[in-house]
């Protein structure tokens, strides 16, 4: 699965473009303003990215060449069409579209975890090789994205309740490490090398916390807690907080060991790229979720290292070098969220200002970003 090292490629040379906009800049009220740029920003992100009919998907392709779609998109584009219907948006048959394409494309009737990657195909979106394989990350997504389905709609005529409770036992049973209890990379990682494998911004606890609730099942404690652990470990090896792209966990007490570069996906394996971009949107998601101190100090901490910089640029050193000059939204987007979440005033401002007015046409990964955390 090489899916972010080919989006990686494609973001990499992506410019915002020198469009600026703050959120008081909109009347009449702050809180007015946001949910309507958010929804506004949904619908404009709609147009440009979600394809198909009576079964739709997240386009991938940045509108160039074959037409591509990922279970992550898929993953973000439920959960964006749910959040928005939350501030009032009318996206409930989008949602059913978007879950009946996610249902089209399981890895079979019995295991309901999405193939990663389908491609169109004499006009059909079909996977082939290992396509067929999951990824957590959108997985996840997915699931929580049901649950929120089902407390907003209920489930007499579409069942989000069964289905997220099925994708949920599947996760637990093909994508959770059985000895360290955290998330693998998909359900491809079978061997001892490739479930040690962590993509740092898998360590979704707020999401796991909330698993547990719902189906009471208290193997997704046992994955909540271990992943604070990893989280705790993760943020005290480099003074900046930050977390790489993958790392390698073993054992029962979680014992890390940095990857090297092109070691498993791309040149950034070992920084933060095209992967723990997310980091701060995924512990955010989780401070909003369950405001626990794990979770707090380790933000907290991430936060104050971009307050310091004068904008947000695409890929650090976990060290806390940038990498390039430019800006990218994909990592502008998640900081944003998270001082925002965090009400660190000063990097919420900064962040607000380095963010596109309009959502970026042939930016997938970016628009998605800045439209799911915009509405979260």
């Amino acid at each position: 699965m090489r899916k972010r090292k080919i989006l990686a490629n494609l973001l990499g040379i992506v410019f915002v473009g020198g469009l600026v906009w703050g959120l008081t800049s909109i009347q009449p009220t702050p809180a007015q303003a946001k949910t309507s740029q958010a929804v506004t920003q949904y619908k404009q992100w709609q147009k440009v990215y979600v394809g198909g009919k009576t079964q739709k998907y997240v386009k991938s392709n940045n509108g160039q060449g074959t037409t591509t779609a990922l279970s992550e998109g898929q993953g973000y584009g439920m959960l964006a069409a749910v959040l928005a219907a939350k501030k009032g948006a009318n996206t409930h048959a989008t949602f059913n579209q978007m879950y009946k394409y996610y249902r089209a494309h399981r890895v079979s009737s019995k295991v309901p975890l999405m193939q990663w990657q389908q491609t169109k195909r004499s006009g059909k979106m079909t996977s082939t090789g290992s396509q067929r394989n999951s990824a957590t990350d959108g997985d996840l997504d997915i699931a929580y994205a049901l649950i929120l389905a089902d407390k907003k709609w209920g489930s007499k005529k579409t069942n989000y309740r069964a289905a997220a409770k099925k994708l949920i036992k599947a996760i637990k049973q093909k994508e959770i490490n059985k000895t360290t209890y955290l998330p693998t990379m998909g359900n491809w990682a079978t061997n001892s090398y490739d479930v040690s494998k962590l993509r740092s911004s898998d360590l979704m606890t707020g999401y796991f916390k909330t698993f547990a609730k719902y189906t009471k099942d208290s193997t997704w404690t046992k994955v909540a807690k271990r992943s604070q652990v990893a989280v705790k470990k993760l943020s005290a090896r480099h003074k900046t907080g930050l977390f790489p792209d993958f790392i390698l966990a073993t054992g029962k007490s979680i014992k890390l060991k940095a990857v090297k570069p092109y070691s498993i996906e791309s040149g950034t394996d070992n920084q933060v790229g095209y992967n723990a971009n997310r980091v701060p949107w995924r512990l955010a998601q989780t401070y909003k979720l369950s405001k626990d101190s794990v979770t707090k100090k380790a933000l907290t901490k991430q936060l104050t290292f971009f307050n310091k910089k004068k904008k947000i640029t695409a890929v650090y050193t976990l060290g806390g070098r940038a990498v390039n000059s430019y800006v990218n939204t994909a990592f502008t987007a998640p900081v944003h969220f998270a001082a925002t979440t965090m009400k660190k005033t000063s990097l919420k401002k900064k962040t607000a200002k380095q963010m596109p007015k309009s959502i970026e046409k042939h930016n997938y990964y970016s628009a998605t970003l800045q439209v799911v955390t915009e509405l979260s």
